[in-house]
């Protein structure tokens, strides 16, 4: 589903890329810009309560992520550098999507419970990427897991803008709720489809 969405809005920011490419700007660049306006989004606007405001800029500058990986495809600048240097900042992004609630639990709304599940999304989304990213270093299938980095993203998005345009604060608090969980058990899931390769290789050296 996540393939077909991002299929889509590929094809619609199309000429945004190409106009981008056009006057000279380099996808590294897109990437940064589209970084600033999502950490803007999170850490100015969700503390100040404003979560219809922050979840509409941060929904803006997210699609930067579709357009600097066009760009890069299409002038044939795909790089190592390019893909750490998307990678890093996407963790900056995510994290600061998750600061922002945890100020706003703090000063707006205050309440300790959520605050803390919001840094429990924050270091378990963290972690899940770290558990990939490493696998795959080492050499394991890591492609597993209940949630990944864009159904996270969705999820805390959608649910938090609705929760503004409802008034139903309710539907945030599902939202960290389940990334809590489902976030923990995809680290699990990782760990353990590691493990059982990295037996299996043990397993057949000996």
């Amino acid at each position: 589903m996540m393939e077909r969405f991002r299929a889509f809005w590929t094809k619609v920011i199309s000429p945004v890329a190409n106009l981008l490419i056009r006057l000279g700007v380099s996808p590294d660049a897109v990437t940064f810009v589209g970084t600033l306006g999502v950490c803007a989004g999170a850490l100015v606007f969700f503390p100040q309560g404003m979560l219809l405001t922050g979840v509409l800029v941060i929904t803006a500058f997210v699609f930067s992520d579709l357009i600097d990986g066009h760009m890069a495809r299409s002038t044939g600048r795909v790089s190592k550098f390019g893909a750490f240097w998307d990678s890093t900042l996407d963790r900056v992004g995510d994290g600061a999507i998750f600061i922002g609630l945890a100020l706003y639990f703090a000063w707006e709304e205050p309440s300790r419970l959520y605050l803390v599940l919001s840094l429990v999304c924050l270091l378990m989304g963290a972690v899940t990427s770290y558990a990939r990213s490493r696998g795959e270093t080492l050499g394991f299938d890591v492609k597993v897991g209940i949630a990944e980095r864009a159904d996270r993203l969705v999820a805390i998005l959608v649910m938090t803008g609705f929760s503004a345009i409802f008034d139903l604060p309710v539907l945030l608090y599902i939202a960290l709720w389940a990334l809590a969980a489902a976030s923990t058990i995809t680290v699990a899931q990782r760990v353990w489809v590691v493990r059982k390769q990295a037996l299996a290789d043990a397993g057949t050296t000996i």
